[in-house]
């Protein structure tokens, strides 16, 4: 029978040779033991190679050895104070000062090993207050409880242990060591953390499954697992980590969190930490809560040290507020960082000196073919920019936008928003506005510059500058519509409230007519550069992503 510790795990034993006793003596004399010439590389034998003294009694089913005892099995060399030795299946105890090596690079340290010659498997201790030490190079491993299973030169504790290198610490409470191929596998409560991180620069990973190369120093991730660093926390459950690049791919939806408020997750995240760069594969959402803005794509990247982004695939860029949300969509969205510098000069008789400010705002383009809905404004163009600093969003080529039966058409469209709601609209050259009133019935308003006002998303006031032509159908007492009016100008103001046209103004000289509608002719019932668009309306916002023919013929066309 085996020490109460007998988990039998070494691979250095085989066969010692048998020494003569004489059979009547009840105990044979202290006596050197013999050692074979035998080829120590032949088979997979155990050789004493040394000992003080050897002692056997006929009732032991073991030999022992005492003093200075060396056993070889090769390439593997054990030295201890004292041994049991068990002939019949090639095992042993070894006691005091144990210790293992492998040439110059494998070492193992430890107070008392069992080693189990049919399993290959040796089971080492540690006195109370030391551990189990494996040392392979610059590596080193440590556990109260060490399992070596030498015929696969796997080494493994389930008792709690701690692995280091140059790089990085690891420990959990279930761990397993390749030597020969510097693997190493951990489980539950697994803590990595990096060695090399100085100052404000972190690295700690926690998961419950962590895969690690001592020599590439590269951790898999198989678990939920965290990444947490000086930029921020990356949230996995499959992934992999270069500690010494710092550099990750994540799979399987996983999530990026920067110090600053962004997210960034996705099917496929490749992540490069020094670089402060993401670049996202497969149904990627980024986030900006301080911005209120959501990025959504099928791949993009994102970098975070000069905070600019870029998305494309079924891109789309939500900006959200507590009345409604935005949703816009183009082929490609961009988005960067603009800071602004103001130096203060130094004030003397208030005693503060001079100090500089760097303001921050934000820039999204998105282009082309670009669509956006919200409940109360819906709109085209070719290529659209919005500005942070100013809350202002710009449409480019024949941009079009819609509010109720209400379309405002230019060559330029600048729209002011307040918390994503609309305030004003600012049209520089080719203004058009039309109004759906009934059947073929809009009125209408050209002139060279225009500007809207809204109030609570509702047209208020139109300014317009230039070549004024108006058409208009005012209501009588009834609400009843049977005329239309047809004007021209140089300038002009109109009020609304709700769809009713309240006044309107022009200014300094005004050409027109009244026309009774059971006599005008259908010619008369448009400027000549209305166009009516409502078959390109977005209509909600999955519409975003449909791009009608004649929205792409519209912008295919070469501008004049």
């Amino acid at each position: 029978m085996l020490s109460r510790r007998s988990f039998y795990a070494l691979s250095l034993c085989a066969v010692l040779p048998f020494l003569a006793v004489s059979a009547p003596q009840r105990r044979t004399p202290d006596i050197s033991p013999q050692i074979p010439q035998a080829d120590r590389s032949a088979g997979n034998r155990v050789f004493l190679e040394r000992a003080d003294r050897l002692l056997k009694t006929e009732e032991d089913s073991f030999m022992t050895v005492v003093g200075d005892v060396v056993f070889t099995k090769d390439p593997m060399i054990m030295h201890c104070d004292s041994a049991h030795y068990f002939v019949d299946t090639e095992s042993m105890q070894a006691f005091g000062n144990v210790s293992m090596e492998q040439g110059d690079t494998l070492f193992v340290y430890a107070d008392e090993l069992n080693y189990d010659g049919l399993s290959e498997i040796a089971t080492l201790y540690a006195d109370t207050g030391k551990k189990v030490r494996l040392i392979n190079r610059d590596v080193t491993l440590e556990t109260d409880v060490f399992i070596y299973d030498l015929g696969i030169d796997l080494g493994y504790y389930d008792t709690g242990g701690k692995l280091y290198d140059p790089s990085n610490v690891l420990t959990s409470l279930k761990g397993e060591y390749v030597p020969s191929t510097k693997e190493a596998n951990f489980y539950r409560n697994v803590h990595l953390n990096s060695r090399n991180s100085t100052g404000s620069d972190t690295l700690d990973i926690y998961s419950d499954t962590l895969y690690y190369n001592t020599d590439t120093h590269v951790a898999q991730l198989f678990s939920p697992s965290m990444v947490v660093n000086s930029r921020g926390t990356i949230y996995t459950r499959e992934g992999i980590y270069d500690t010494d690049s710092n550099k990750a791919t994540l799979y399987d939806r996983s999530l990026i969190v920067t110090t600053q408020g962004q997210t960034l997750t996705a099917d496929t995240i490749i992540y490069d930490r020094a670089a402060g760069f993401g670049e996202a594969f497969g149904n990627m959402v980024l986030t900006d809560t301080a911005k209120k803005v959501e990025i959504h794509g099928n791949y993009g990247f994102y970098n975070e040290l000069i905070d600019t982004s870029f998305v494309t695939g079924r891109a789309m860029l939500k900006h959200y507020s507590e009345a409604d949300t935005l949703y816009m969509h183009g082929r490609f969205i961009r988005t960067w960082a603009v800071y602004d510098t103001v130096t203060y000069e130094a004030d003397t008789l208030a005693g503060t000196p001079a100090w500089t400010k760097v303001d921050t705002s934000h820039v999204a383009v998105v282009h082309p073919r670009v669509r956006f809905y919200r409940s109360d404004m819906q709109g085209v163009a070719d290529s659209m920019m919005f500005t942070q600093a100013d809350t202002t969003l710009r449409m480019f080529r024949t941009p079009i936008v819609w509010n109720e039966e209400q379309q405002i058409t230019g060559s330029m469209i600048e729209l002011h928003l307040n918390d994503s709601t609309i305030e004003s609209a600012y049209i520089p050259e080719q203004a058009f506005a039309a109004q759906l009133i009934e059947g073929d019935h809009y009125q209408q308003l050209s002139g060279k510059k225009m500007k809207a006002a809204f109030v609570g998303g509702e047209l208020r006031q139109l300014d317009v500058d230039g070549n004024v032509e108006i058409i208009m159908y005012p209501e009588e007492n009834d609400s009843t519509i049977n005329k239309m009016v047809s004007a021209n100008s140089s300038f002009m103001t109109v009020l609304f409230r709700g769809r009713t046209t309240e006044s309107v103004r022009m200014w300094p000289q005004t050409k027109g007519q009244v026309t009774p509608l059971f006599l005008a002719r259908r010619s008369m019932y448009f400027l000549p550069k209305f166009r009516w668009y409502d078959g390109i309306r977005p209509t909600s916002p999955e519409d975003i992503f449909i791009v009608p023919e004649a929205q792409e013929a519209l912008y295919s066309t070469p501008t004049e």
